[in-house]
């Protein structure tokens, strides 16, 4: 079987350097001993590198193009090529343990794929792989930074980031409009926030839906006009100059003054 053709509306950019390939694959020397998934495998580029470190490896591919491709070069990957869509499989049912996840990501939905990573964040240990940079730069992005965000703040609750290089469009067929970049995803020791979790994803989320302003005009949707909490130096900040830890207090404040019969009144305030 010939080549794969890349497909826009799959977000598609096929690697075409090994060596970025393999580098991208030795993310998991540390997890090695535990499965893998990799999301959109396509020709296999950086699946081969997987399979040389035997890594109880199953891939996913939602291109019906891609999959017999695979299966006629990857043998070893018989019974291992799952044909679906990442974002709407139940990773559990794959491994119910733990395991990694890793891939060359789809452009188009590279920021889905680490919201779902952290729905299973008790059975990743690890994820790691290649996006476009922008996307890479907001996940891995520091508090006080413009790239800072949603993406930062939630991951880096639960995971240490590490921005491992960047990639030139020139290695991709078709090459995008624009740089990649590698990261790596290693699971924390936190267990827990301390905090409603919900409700503190509510917080970030609406903090940072005008996130130009303080605190305390951005924070009015879930606190009201005029709430006495907004005497607390906190709310002078922007939300980009919070730390995650930051954040579990703003989230513990919030909770503890919301008023009654608002839009987050299901959440109990703390005794």
């Amino acid at each position: 079987m010939g080549a794969v053709t890349p497909k826009k509306f799959l977000g598609q950019h096929f690697l075409t350097d090994l060596q970025i390939a393999r580098q991208i694959a030795d993310t998991l020397d540390d997890f090695s001993n535990i499965p893998a998934i990799e999301v959109g495998p396509g020709m296999g580029v950086l699946t081969q590198f997987l399979l040389e470190k035997n890594i109880d490896l199953t891939v996913i591919e939602i291109d019906r193009e891609s999959v017999p491709y695979l299966q006629e070069n990857f043998p070893a990957l018989n019974g291992r090529i799952v044909e679906a869509d990442f974002l709407k499989l139940n990773l559990s049912d794959i491994y119910p343990g733990q395991f990694t996840v890793i891939g060359n990501y789809p452009y188009n939905i590279s920021s889905q794929i680490f919201f779902k990573v952290l729905d299973y964040k008790e059975q990743i240990p690890c994820c790691s792989g290649m996006l476009q940079k922008e996307v890479a730069e907001r996940i891995a992005s520091k508090p006080g930074k413009k790239a800072y965000g949603i993406l930062s703040v939630l991951l880096q609750a639960w995971y240490d980031i590490e921005y491992l290089f960047t990639v030139s469009e020139t290695v991709f067929n078709p090459p995008p409009k624009v740089k990649s970049a590698v990261i790596k995803l290693v699971r924390n020791n936190r267990q827990s926030l301390d905090c409603d979790e919900k409700l503190f994803k509510t917080v970030i989320k609406t903090s940072f839906n005008q996130r130009r302003k303080t605190l305390r005009n951005s924070m009015k949707p879930i606190l009201g006009k005029d709430n006495e909490i907004y005497t607390d130096p906190i709310f002078d900040k922007r939300p980009e100059q919070l730390s995650v830890e930051e954040f579990i207090y703003l989230t513990n404040l919030t909770q503890d003054h919301m008023p009654a019969g608002g839009e987050n009144s299901g959440i109990r305030r703390r005794e």
